[in-house]
């Protein structure tokens, strides 16, 4: 068995590592090693995510899979959520997640009943906590987009302002020449950000 790890966060202002302590402490307090981490800035709100379907296409079978939240594992709409959880299924993943207590249980080795057991627990408040996290997502983002209309009424809406300073140095390292894998570590930024500076530049 293998823990993998999984640290994502939605935009390239916020730091996806954020948990890394809280994960590391968490596996360590149960004697488990971390096999690998899988980091990137990428919303939840969409199934295409790299780091994601590269940690899933590393995993075996009794992989476990630790996530801060579920909600860092998904915001996605049902239809997604559903082929998420097919493809989790489908390779026997175990998802450990620190607010889903009854995933706990999956982290260590047990009795093929309580396994079984835990697991469909684990399944069904998955399923739920992914509600949840989407419901969260499109509540935030229908307030969001309430507030940027009645800030255009009122003459207030500036839009969000760019990082000027950043996206001029990684302009110049992408003109350098240096690769992408060196930028995103270097600046924190995105990989859909550099696509955007590329194709700018």
């Amino acid at each position: 068995m293998f823990v993998r790890c999984y640290l994502r966060a939605s935009t390239d202002e916020q730091d996806a590592t954020r948990a890394r302590s809280d994960l590391e402490r968490f596996a360590a307090e149960r004697g488990l090693t971390v096999a690998a981490w899988y980091v990137e800035n990428e919303s939840g709100s969409k199934l295409a995510r790299p780091e994601l379907f590269r940690l899933l296409a590393d995993c075996r079978p009794g992989d476990v899979l630790l996530i801060e939240d579920v909600d860092r594992l998904s915001r996605l709409n049902e239809a997604d959520w559903k082929r998420l959880r097919a493809e989790l299924d489908s390779r026997s993943v175990r998802v450990v997640a620190l607010d889903l207590p009854t995933s706990w249980m999956l982290a260590a080795p047990a009795d093929e009943f309580t396994a079984r057991m835990f697991a469909a627990v684990n399944g069904m408040m998955l399923d739920v906590l992914a509600a949840v996290a989407r419901k969260d997502y499109e509540d935030r983002r229908r307030r969001q987009a309430q507030g940027i209309a009645k800030a255009k009424t009122d003459g207030r809406y500036r839009g969000r302002r760019e990082d000027a300073e950043r996206n001029a140095a990684i302009t110049a390292m992408l003109k350098a020449g240096q690769s992408w894998a060196t930028i995103v570590k270097a600046t924190g930024a995105s990989r859909s950000t550099l696509a955007r500076l590329a194709k700018r530049a």
